[in-house]
């Protein structure tokens, strides 16, 4: 469990102020506030704004001391929007309107639902993580759920800008299976 998962909301609020610091242009003034299914798992705060174009979903991770943020937006791919400005000014100005949303741990999923909140709490970039510690390359494991190894680069990349591919839920399970899978193989081969 990595440190910034134990971080606070004032010690977010600190390093996202240090690193969102700048005045605020009026495009990004109509936006603060205006966020909704706001939450905030470990160190990462992620929320919905209504835009021109649609629902855009916009997240700010915190990391070192440092931030990465992304919107779905079609400016946001870098995150350097003003969705994200706002987004910043919203958590500071209201760190208590994000819901802390727990991260499920592997070992305490017993049903549907606790698969689908690991998973949505889980990146795929963590899990391929997983694989290679487990001795599976990601090219490997593409080969062997039918994929192109290039797409499912393409997929981890994406999720991190908050653009999603249909198939990134069922990429992340399969993930999630072979893990699983390779574990109990090597535990049972042990015995």
């Amino acid at each position: 469990m990595s440190a910034m998962l134990e971080t606070d909301a004032d010690e977010l609020k600190n390093i996202v102020e240090a690193n969102w610091h700048h005045a605020s242009h009026p495009k990004v003034q109509r936006y603060i506030g205006k966020f909704f299914e706001r939450t905030r798992t470990g160190s990462k705060m992620t929320a919905k704004v209504h835009g021109n174009y649609g629902v855009y979903l916009v997240s700010i991770e915190v990391k070192d001391q440092g931030t990465r943020s992304a919107c779905s937006c079609y400016i946001g791919k870098g995150g350097g929007c003003h969705h994200c400005h706002a987004l910043a000014r919203t958590f500071l100005n209201s760190p208590d309107s994000f819901k802390v949303v727990e991260k499920k741990e592997l070992r305490k999923v017993v049903n549907v639902e606790d698969v689908a909140g690991y998973l949505q709490g889980t990146t795929l970039e963590e899990l391929l993580k997983e694989l290679k510690a487990a001795g599976i390359k990601q090219k490997d494991f593409a080969d062997s759920i039918g994929m192109n190894p290039r797409h499912l680069s393409s997929i981890k990349s994406s999720e991190l800008r908050n653009r999603y591919y249909n198939e990134l839920g069922a990429t992340k399970l399969a993930c999630l299976w072979m893990i699983e899978h390779t574990r109990r193989a090597r535990k049972s081969s042990r015995k």
